[in-house]
């Protein structure tokens, strides 16, 4: 019903910017109802939303990205982005899209994610 890839990962250096995409295989009105968010799970740690962004707009973030990290929608291309400044090597993990159709639909779907490395 709805196939998410991420995309725009990689590695930067302390300090520099990155901006990761969601692009939903899906109808824009599917898309629409969809709750997005981003999650990270670096080795040893358990999986950590990082910030989502409801149908309406409304924006949540993790303390330890809030100021530095927003998430955003454009529902006209079924995609989701996160972008990230004054990125830390703390923030290196990997990053997978989700997308929630509830209450419109008992579906939730994961992208693959996808690898940020910040080191110098």
């Amino acid at each position: 019903q709805m196939q998410l890839e991420e995309s725009g990962g990689g590695l930067v250096q302390p300090g520099e910017s990155l901006t990761l995409s969601c692009a939903a295989a899906a109808s824009s009105d599917l898309f629409a109802l969809a709750a997005m968010a981003w999650y990270r799970q670096s080795p040893g740690q358990s999986r950590e939303l990082v910030a989502r962004i409801r149908h309406v707009g409304t924006t949540s973030y993790a303390d330890s990205v809030e100021g530095r990290f927003t998430i955003s929608r454009d529902n006209a291309k079924s995609t989701a982005f996160l972008q990230m400044s004054d990125l830390r090597p703390e923030d290196t993990a990997v990053y997978t899209c989700y997308a929630d159709l509830t209450p419109y639909a008992n579906k939730q779907y994961w992208g693959q994610g996808i690898q940020v490395t910040v080191s110098s």
